[in-house]
């Protein structure tokens, strides 16, 4: 008997304000343990919250962003649980009226993923463990969090890897939140349940909370389909469990039983009072929307004519996107302006973080003069690089990169007698080329390079050296 995945998604999404949602304290990542907490976060007796205006501002842009309605007021609830994170014994959250809902996201397949809601809430601090001992840091106490959750229509492990992917490019892409899951910037919980193939749900539905990363979220359900599946067939009763996917035995593994909605006794907040929304505030935040990943890809493929494979490295980190079409504003080629950064930038830049923050001395005005002279074809390409390649090591400034004899170009007569030298001086490596070392060619194209300051063109170096070698 085959069973399908039936498979919800809940994700918590920092938000990039600066201050905590209900009082002033820095949001910020990191600091010293208890350094970034006030008597507000930690819930101490008689401290009383306040709304961070900015929170309602970039969950409303995030709901607008994932096609969602925007509700006419805020109202605020009390989640009731006991976590040694939680100093207050409850959480601020939004139960009855979540500030956005019924939004989706479209997938490639053209299937939309429905999103159920999206409400703010606050976050709660961290326990940190080592050697029997637990620590409690109250610094991410009250760090203001948007949770989105999907109806379950996801019904892969695939589906849900491009969800979560395209969830993530939105909402950095819109400047709400950074979404670095290793800074616990988004947080996935994964509901999984089976249905049979006449779309009966069989079993109990289980959350795997936590999970931190794509890749896990992956592994994760694949690892309880595959629990469930296995349980049903032998005939055993499955249990409504919550989950921690454990990665050293690549199982799910049970921490307790599922709560139940009503196990939160919620209620309205009564330190809050309920907000209304005006239309004229949402209006205002739509016009000021920027332009979405999915968009940006679509217009540079198909008004920039850039090759889709080069606009699927770039589209998603707005910092390149603002370096390459300023860049263009200022004259440069299309074409050459994207295979310089995707050749060259990309690879100064190891790091997903590094081309997330895209922090270079490279101006675009720089880079707009070095595209310059190759568009007009008083460099090559092997020159360009090797010169952009020097500013971003630098700092310098294109002038100090390229010498004014570089500029006068290298003719064809020119590059035949460099070609026909380096064979003459370079005997061992013409030997071993000769003896099948294909790799041999490097260290002629090294010396063609040298004695022409950088202005040949190897490609047509290639030919002339293999036409040569006859």
């Amino acid at each position: 008997m085959n069973f399908n995945l039936v498979c919800g998604i809940e994700t918590h999404v920092e938000l990039n304000t600066l201050s905590k949602i209900f009082c002033g304290c820095s949001s910020a990542y990191g600091g010293e343990p208890n350094s970034r907490c006030c008597p507000i976060c930690t819930g101490q007796p008689g401290a009383l919250p306040f709304l961070n205006k900015k929170v309602i501002s970039f969950a409303v842009r995030a709901g607008l962003a994932l096609n969602c309605k925007i509700s006419e007021r805020v109202v605020l609830d009390r989640k009731n649980y006991f976590y040694p994170d939680l100093p207050k014994g409850y959480q601020i959250s939004q139960h009855k009226t979540p500030l956005c809902k019924d939004g989706y996201i479209l997938l490639d397949s053209g299937k939309r993923v429905n999103i159920k809601r999206l409400h703010i809430e606050e976050d709660a601090g961290k326990l940190v463990h080592d050697e029997g001992v637990t620590f409690i840091d109250y610094n991410r106490s009250g760090v203001p969090l948007i949770e989105i959750v999907t109806e379950p229509n996801v019904s892969s492990a695939e589906e849900a890897e491009e969800y979560i992917s395209k969830l993530q490019e939105i909402m950095r892409g819109i400047g709400v939140s950074n979404c670095k899951m290793q800074e616990g910037g988004m947080r996935h919980d994964v509901n999984v349940s089976l249905k049979s193939d006449d779309g009966k749900i069989v079993g109990e539905r289980c959350e795997i909370k936590n999970l931190n990363s794509i890749a896990n979220v992956v592994k994760a359900i694949y690892c309880e389909q595959k629990r469930q599946s296995e349980a049903l067939l032998k005939g055993e009763v499955l249990q409504r469990v919550t989950l921690r996917y454990d990665e050293k035995s690549a199982k799910t593994v049970q921490t307790r039983q599922k709560e139940n909605e009503n196990d939160y006794r919620y209620f309205p907040e009564p330190d809050c009072p309920i907000i209304k929304i005006e239309k004229e505030f949402i209006d205002e935040i739509a016009q000021s929307m920027p332009e979405l990943p999915n968009q940006r890809l679509l217009r540079y493929i198909r008004e920039l004519k850039i090759d889709e494979n080069s606009a699927k490295k770039i589209y998603k980190y707005n910092g390149v996107c603002r370096f390459i079409e300023d860049t263009i504003k200022l004259g440069a080629s299309v074409k050459n302006t994207v295979n310089l950064t995707v050749g060259c930038i990309f690879s100064h830049l190891e790091s997903e973080d590094a081309k997330i923050n895209f922090n270079i001395c490279v101006t675009a005005d720089s880079m707009a003069k070095l595209i310059a002279l190759l568009d007009g074809k008083k460099i090559n390409v092997t020159l360009a690089q090797t010169t952009l390649i020097k500013m971003l090591k630098s700092g310098k400034k294109l002038e100090e990169c390229i010498l004014p004899e570089q500029l006068s170009g290298l003719s064809d007569d020119e590059l035949i007698k460099i070609c026909a030298r380096a064979i003459s001086e370079n005997a061992k490596a013409v030997a071993d080329f000769k003896a099948g070392k294909q790799k041999a060619l490097k260290a002629l194209f090294g010396f063609i390079k040298k004695q022409s300051l950088g202005k040949a063109d190897l490609i047509k170096a290639e030919k002339i050296l293999l036409d040569l070698l006859k």
